[in-house]
């Protein structure tokens, strides 16, 4: 896994120097080789300029190097990808008479690019963002996989004169360092959205003109950087196809998609949090390697939080090879400088994956597989419970006044205001009299339901000319995107499309990217795959989502020849001790940002409400969880790093 970058401008001394600040900014995202490569001029002096970080992991040979260059049309690519059916199209390549040098998947997607064009990004199944220069017609083709597991960050000048036209990298700070910028102005959305979320929802960024490919776009520029084709070449459709699919059809899916994701010429690992979706990864994957596989833990010495004894018995029943790392208070507090710099935009989240990502690589692995997916592909959540219940209610209620209704609910939280703090309980029972107002409008609910504070106090935190730049968390393309993809589907089904598109796509799959790169680790989430998401949304509702929370399914296929006791417990997540964490050993480092008007101002946010915000969690007011605190912290703190302000 690797990272890249390129320019379409001049070719002159200014933007080779703006290209390697960008190579050099992402050396944690290939360590192994860094090249850059340079297209022949237009008649202005204009061309692309491309370069790639390699971190090697198949065809380790200077063959698998990059930039590539086609040997045969001279097309060249930057990528960052696994394409895991890349030998089902060497040998579709080769039926039509290719031969190729490199034993590697990028050479395939290379050639597959350059003879057929455009239309063979939606044959490779795979995690990928990539750049491919055909020379003949001096054209750009940019494009990111379906489900949005690599990302790729663009930006476009409006300058005439700057010299250059689009610019575009595999991280967000890669494109700050590039310095073709200017000054850059920190988004009025992107600090909303971490407001509501705790992250940044796409496809803005934090910083402004800066935006993230959605998942499964493709992009075509010309030679001078003006685009000429945007296409889906892959979308998730608004109607859940016919339920066709057989369990036992979907359990070879499944084991096949495991098997295409070991494939490696680097030593691999597993991540192991003792839940059902890693053990379903650690046992399929046992089941199809030769060897014992390995298999790591985050544990703690917080035994409320500490999954590593039921880790060890799930790694005994499987048969690996079993790491047990334990992140300690002290040993947090003293990295944790390192783990806030690895993040690309402001998220409370990806720390967790950042600490188990060192140790891992420190053990000498390169590649780590995870669970990530299975609770968004098979109801996991509480949300696929709760929201439809509150939608069923909303409707059996639609003929009480809407005055009333919302006057019940209010009375109904009433209990939880009486709390004698400044802040009302920022809990899911305290937005009931907002839920109400939004009826059955379940992408609403489903915001509202996530939402780290009640709408009120959300626009008190932010600055007021802040506070109007998001009406529900999501900028105005991401909600009419979900709204197309779910428009047609049942609650659970539509539910199942928001999770894949918010918490999947733009929380859990963009930390876990950085998170791992940051360690110069390429970590593979073999449930977050087209051709197995296509399978699943090809079974009946209750075979795939009852009992809900149960992933059913996934467990009778995964977890054969495992007592199913060994996962009879309350689910939990996989979190970090950041309540206590936050009250000892972070304090005062939060206590100084969270307290100092002018660290706090000049990102969007209202000094006075921060305070006020932290007093409350200090005084453990009601419904103050950590993670209110936290978000606003790493905001400020990110944005003072990278130096973007309002």
């Amino acid at each position: 896994m690797c990272g890249i970058a390129g320019i379409i401008g001049q070719l002159d001394d200014r933007n080779l120097a703006a290209l390697k600040r960008m190579s050099d900014a992402m050396i944690h995202r290939g360590p192994d080789a860094g090249a850059t490569w340079v297209s022949t001029p237009d008649s202005r002096g204009w061309g692309a300029l491309l370069a790639h970080r390699r971190l090697s992991i198949l065809d380790l040979s200077p063959g698998g190097a990059q930039p590539m260059i086609d040997p045969v049309t001279g097309h060249v690519i930057v990528s960052n990808n696994e394409i895991y059916n890349y030998l089902e199209l060497r040998r579709r390549l080769a039926a039509e008479g290719q031969e190729l040098r490199s034993t590697g998947d990028t050479a395939v997607m290379l050639r597959a690019l350059a003879l057929h064009g455009p239309r063979a990004v939606s044959w490779f199944r795979g995690m990928f963002a990539f750049a491919c220069w055909d020379p003949a017609n001096r054209r750009l083709l940019l494009t990111r996989d379906s489900l949005g597991i690599k990302p790729l960050y663009l930006a476009q000048s409006s300058d005439p004169d700057a010299g250059w036209s689009i610019a575009f990298a595999s991280e967000l700070r890669a494109l700050l360092a590039s310095g073709l910028l200017g000054v850059p102005r920190l988004d009025p959305q992107a600090v909303a959205s971490s407001v509501w979320n705790g992250f940044v929802v796409g496809p803005g960024t934090a910083v402004k003109g800066v935006e993230l490919l959605w998942p499964g776009r493709l992009l075509e520029f010309d030679g001078a950087g003006k685009e000429f084709c945007q296409e889906d070449f892959w979308q998730i459709p608004a109607r859940a196809p016919d339920p066709t699919m057989e369990e036992g059809d979907l359990a070879a899916i499944l084991e096949e998609g495991l098997r295409l994701h070991l494939a490696s010429d680097v030593p691999l690992a597993v991540l192991l949090s003792g839940g059902v979706d890693s053990s379903v990864v650690a046992n399929l994957a046992q089941r199809a390697a030769r060897s014992p596989i390995h298999t790591f833990t985050l544990a703690f010495e917080e035994e409320e939080l500490n999954e590593g004894p039921i880790a060890r018995q799930i790694a005994a029943a499987i048969g690996t090879q079993h790491h047990e790392v334990v992140l300690t208070e002290q040993h947090f507090v003293d990295n944790l400088d390192a783990a806030l710099d690895s993040l690309d935009q402001p998220t409370f989240d990806g720390l967790n994956a950042y600490y188990i990502s060192q140790a891992i690589r420190t053990a000498g692995f390169t590649v780590a597989l995870s669970g990530t997916g299975g609770d968004e592909l098979f109801g996991g959540y509480t949300s696929y419970r709760d929201l439809p219940a509150l939608q069923r209610g909303s409707r059996r209620t639609a003929w009480v006044p809407r005055g009333l209704r919302v006057a019940a609910a209010t009375l109904a939280t009433w209990p939880l205001r009486r709390s004698g703090g400044t802040i009302p309980p920022q809990t899911r029972w305290a937005k009931l009299p907002e839920m109400v107002r939004h009826g059955d409008d379940l992408l609403s609910l489903y915001q509202l339901a996530y939402a780290l504070f009640l709408p009120g106090f959300q626009r008190e935190l932010l600055a007021p000319d802040f506070a109007e730049a998001l009406t529900d968390g999501l900028p105005v393309a991401m909600r009419q995107r979900i709204v197309a993809e779910s428009r047609d589907r049942t609650p659970l089904s539509a539910i199942s499309v928001m999770e894949q598109r918010l918490f999947l796509g733009e929380r859990l799959l963009r930390d876990n990217d950085v998170a791992s790169m940051a360690a110069s680790l390429e970590q593979r989430v073999p449930l977050v795959d087209q051709v197995l998401f296509d399978s699943v949304d090809r079974l009946p509702d209750p075979t795939r989502y009852r009992p809900l929370g149960r992933k059913a399914i996934l467990r009778r296929i995964g977890l054969r020849g495992l007592d199913p006791a060994l996962f009879e417990r309350p689910k939990s997540g996989f979190v970090l001790p950041f309540d206590r964490w936050i009250r000892r050993g972070l304090k005062n480092a939060m206590d100084q940002t969270l307290r100092d008007p002018q660290a706090i101002a000049p990102v969007g946010l209202d000094p006075v409400a921060v305070g006020r915000l932290w007093r409350a969690f200090l005084d453990g007011a009601p419904g103050m969880y950590w993670s209110r605190v936290w978000s606003v912290y790493v905001l400020i703190r990110w944005c003072h790093r990278n130096r973007v302000f309002r």
